[in-house]
């Protein structure tokens, strides 16, 4: 994709424990306070693990009302999505990354943590779909332009997260990245079998039966099937790492801006304007 105006973004591979994150801003203040606001958080859920283990093994929605706030957030989405709380810890850690971001200022503020983005921006933005060996894997993209966003994907075959399904890639489309996870998780679940037509068409209707869910985008078998509001679809060079919101990548962006974001928007929020 050209761009007709370079703009000029600070980037970061952050690491701490299990989180891999990538960070993108306008601003460079703005990715300190998103590494800080991982490590604070991180630190308040471990804490809340050793004084509640049930919240770290649960596969199924728990209710809490007296924990840290990235505990809360956690039980809020996993329980819209009918899954344990620990299925949304990935995209949850990137929406508070986010939201310290844009209460530094931000304009452009991406945290892509283990695959699952949570994005501020005042420009459109390119995420590549990752689908391991489907040959639609870093070839096949979206391009957002409404946010905030999150986009979280699961995989049967090809993440470390727990999931019992098989399917290539789970993608949600949401307001934030937090219910994207949890949801992404709930659907990847019930993707398989052997009719794959069948387990892609289950799948689709069970995210669109999930509130603030915007949209789903399924790859299984050969199969490709969506629903709701994706994104446009766009075509990627999968040697041009420089359109990709992941860790081996810049995003590309357009010059067309956008209104800025109150951090207060980032939660529950449904996908679109």
């Amino acid at each position: 994709m050209n761009s007709t105006r370079s703009v000029f973004f600070h980037r970061e591979i952050f690491e701490h424990k299990e989180s891999r994150c990538s960070i993108i801003s306008d601003r460079e203040d703005a990715v300190r306070a998103a590494i800080a606001s991982v490590k604070h958080h991180r630190q308040e859920l471990d804490r809340y693990v050793r004084e509640h283990p049930r919240f770290l093994y649960a596969l199924e929605p728990l209710h809490v009302s007296d924990g840290p706030e990235v505990a809360e957030l956690m039980a809020g989405a996993a329980e819209q999505a009918g899954v344990g709380p620990m299925a949304a810890v990935a995209g949850v850690l990137a929406d508070l990354a986010v939201e310290a971001m844009v209460l530094e200022g931000a304009e452009v503020a991406v945290v892509e943590n283990g695959g699952e983005a949570s994005l501020v921006s005042n420009v459109p933005l390119d995420v590549a779909l990752s689908a391991g060996d489907s040959p639609l894997s870093r070839r096949v993209g979206f391009r957002l332009d409404r946010f905030p966003a999150g986009v979280a994907t699961s995989s049967g075959l090809y993440s470390h997260a727990l999931s019992f399904g098989e399917a290539e890639a789970v993608t949600i489309f949401a307001g934030n990245a937090g219910l994207a996870d949890a949801a992404a998780t709930a659907v990847g679940n019930i993707v398989k079998g052997d009719d794959p037509g069948d387990s892609v068409r289950r799948g689709v209707e069970r995210a669109l039966s999930i509130e603030a869910v915007g949209g789903v985008f399924i790859v299984y078998r050969g199969m490709v099937g969506m629903g709701g509001e994706v994104p446009g679809i766009i075509g990627l060079d999968p040697g041009d790492t420089a359109s990709r919101v992941t860790p081996g990548g810049m995003p590309d962006v357009s010059p067309r801006r956008r209104g800025s974001h109150d951090a207060r928007k980032l939660r529950g929020r449904a996908f679109g304007p």
